[in-house]
């Protein structure tokens, strides 16, 4: 299937979604993947996520895609920002020439909710609303793996590392995060969208005002 979301979110930055509706042998006619994935369901989504890159922006060279340590994929030199995300047959990617990004994907489902106080801190966990609760959650989930992934270099602790400011949940919407880490201290600006059972969150800049 083709694409079935873009937002063009500025003259350089621009995100989209994938169905994944094809055999492998689509996918592998345009891109590769180093190091190779084994497991097949995996190894497609990753095939349709570097697709997408190239989707979004023909010229970004992604045959040049390599993993740091911290599994963030990038590209050695080159001006392209980007981040990758996959849940089950849909994989997400935002790709930006101006700064970094990060995009998270997530279906909504009650193993979020059993794990929430690991990602949650008190004063999060009370503006959830309570009546879209697990969806809620899910939101902030999924905003807080969009930060980690624009971040990049692993090892961030999602209770005290990314502290969301207070929003109350919707379809759509725009978060607020403060970024803690070391002396790395930022605000960052986040939106993102439900989609039935689907919630897609992204990080789109960094608040320097």
């Amino acid at each position: 299937m083709p694409l079935i979301r873009t937002i063009q979110i500025d003259q350089d930055t621009k995100l989209g979604v994938w169905k994944i509706g094809e055999e492998e042998a689509f996918f592998r006619t345009a891109v590769t993947i180093e190091p190779e994935v084994h497991h097949p369901h995996k190894r497609l989504q990753h095939f349709a996520g570097r697709y997408l890159l190239v989707e979004l922006f023909p010229d970004l060279p992604v045959n040049e895609i390599r993993i740091m340590d911290s599994r963030k994929p990038y590209i050695p030199g080159n001006p392209y920002h980007f981040s990758i995300s996959h849940c089950e047959d849909f994989a997400a990617a935002i790709v930006s020439r101006r700064e970094h990004v990060g995009i998270d994907i997530e279906k909504v489902q009650p193993k979020v909710a059993r794990v929430a106080h690991k990602f949650l801190a008190p004063r999060e966990a009370e503006f959830l609303s309570s009546e879209n609760k697990l969806a809620h959650q899910t939101v902030c989930w999924s905003a807080k793996e969009a930060v980690y992934k624009w971040y990049g270099m692993g090892g961030l602790d999602f209770r005290a590392n990314m502290q969301l400011q207070v929003f109350a949940f919707g379809q759509t919407g725009f978060i607020t995060c403060d970024f803690l880490k070391g002396d790395r201290i930022a605000t960052l600006d986040l939106q993102y969208l439900m989609d039935k059972d689907l919630c897609l969150a992204w990080v789109s800049g960094e608040n320097k005002k």
